[in-house]
């Protein structure tokens, strides 16, 4: 698995892994899941495929956002945004500490669901991002609608913080330290 950033085993769902995004190489692929119905609060809907393409190339320029591609068996099953939340999606509407990281999912559509997946996805997001010994909280800000996103956050250790508003919606401003990702996933009790 060249390219590969990180991985860990899922006992049911086998090895997950994060690569980095290759805009042009995996911009048909990235416009059939952020354009799917089961997308519609990645707010790129109505995108074509040079659209995304375009996005993905913004975010590989910009210094302070990174995007992934997220492997299940090594097949391309989710994606993956980290951000500087001080610096971008958040700035000046929350009070930024040092060593926040800011993070968004997507699961790729399947007519098959696995049960657990999505708490897996984002399991292992939460590892990946957390393997940077900088990241002291993960910052998400889901909208506020999206209560599937805000259960899987919970499960995971997030405490939700409050709404929040931002130009493209009213999102719900969610924080997540290692501690309390490890007591949500690992039963490990903070100190």
């Amino acid at each position: 698995m060249s390219g590969i950033l990180f991985s860990r085993t899922d006992a049911r769902l086998g090895t997950m892994a994060v690569r980095p995004l290759d805009a042009d190489a995996d911009a048909e692929l990235l416009h059939g899941w952020v354009t799917h119905p089961k997308a519609a609060f990645w707010m790129m809907q109505d995108a074509d495929v040079s659209e995304v393409r375009s996005e993905y190339r913004k975010i590989a320029e910009h210094p302070c956002h990174d995007a992934y591609i997220g492997l299940v068996d090594g097949e391309a099953a989710f994606l993956v945004e980290r951000y500087d939340p001080a610096r971008l999606e958040l700035v000046g509407l929350y009070d930024a500490q040092p060593g926040d990281v800011g993070m968004h999912f997507l699961c790729a559509p399947t007519d098959q669901p696995v049960h657990g997946f999505t708490r897996a996805v984002i399991t292992t997001v939460m590892a990946f991002v957390l393997t940077d010994p900088a990241a002291r909280r993960v910052v998400v800000e889901p909208d506020v609608r999206n209560t599937a996103v805000h259960a899987l956050n919970a499960a995971v250790g997030f405490e939700v913080v409050g709404p929040v508003t931002k130009p493209e919606k009213e999102a719900l401003l969610s924080v997540c330290t290692r501690e309390q990702f490890l007591a949500a996933t690992q039963g490990v009790t903070p100190c």
